[in-house]
């Protein structure tokens, strides 16, 4: 499945990017917070296409926030809280850049954010894949 594919790919990058440490350069700082955008991505669209290939949704439901919920719903993931703020992170760096945001957002891919896909990849090798 191509949608697995980029999110197996986004992951493996993000992974790598995580394992710089601070002090970051600009570039590094940046290159982080764009590859975690992109994972978010890549993640909510294999879950839409998953939910959607299983016959999970009823409604056409086209917003990360709600294919989250709906994923939620489902068992895809366990923590829609922590989607949620993830969400909330992605929306604020995409539409605004603020250095000190950017640092607190990566310490929260390092803490939290990088265990939710992680947990979404294992939960879809379990259970998702056809």
């Amino acid at each position: 499945m191509k949608k697995y594919d980029n999110f197996c790919k986004a992951l493996a990058n993000l992974k790598e990017g995580v394992r710089t440490e601070e002090p970051y350069s600009v570039v590094v700082q940046v290159g982080i917070i764009g590859l975690m955008e992109i994972c978010f991505e890549q993640s909510w669209k294999l879950m839409k296409a998953l939910l959607e290939e299983h016959g999970r949704m009823t409604d056409k439901i086209g917003s990360p926030r709600g294919i989250i919920k709906v994923a939620y719903q489902c068992g895809m993931i366990t923590d829609s809280d922590g989607w949620l703020d993830l969400l909330e992170a992605r929306n604020i760096l995409s539409h605004t850049y603020d250095d000190e945001y950017a640092l607190q957002a990566i310490g929260e891919l390092k803490s939290r954010y990088i265990l939710l896909f992680e947990q979404l990849k294992e939960a879809v090798d379990r259970d998702w894949l056809l």
